[in-house]
Order: structure tokens, then C-alpha cells, then sequence
């Protein structure tokens, strides 16, 4: 499977709480900070439902 890395961009203030939970999930808690994954499916759902928020990379 490839990594990504995935970087928070955006706040979760004023954001559903179901878009916090996802970051959270992401592993995500600040602005600026970046965690690597591996693209399964799951993870790359979650992307999806906070692309707004994040930037993703391939690695």
C-alpha cells in the first residue's frame, strides 16, 4: 500500500462534531501537524469527509 501524509490546515472551531471526531481519528489535534498512513480504503474515507480542513500528500 502507498503512504500518505495528511496535514491539518484549517481549525475544527465551528466544524460539526463528526468532522472533529474524524481529525481526532486521523490522529490530528493542531493546526499544522502531520501524521503518515497508509492509503487503505478507510483511511482514505475519512480524507474524503475532511478534505476541506487538510492537505494530503503521497510519499
Amino acid at each position: 500500500m502507498a503512504k500518505i501524509k495528511i496535514t491539518q490546515t484549517k481549525s475544527t472551531i465551528k466544524r460539526p462534531m463528526r468532522q472533529r471526531l474524524t481529525l481526532q481519528a486521523l490522529g490530528l489535534h493542531k493546526i499544522n501537524r502531520s501524521v503518515e498512513h497508509e492509503a487503505t480504503p478507510t483511511i482514505m474515507g475519512m480524507v474524503r469527509k475532511v478534505v476541506h480542513l487538510v492537505v494530503v500528500e503521497n510519499i
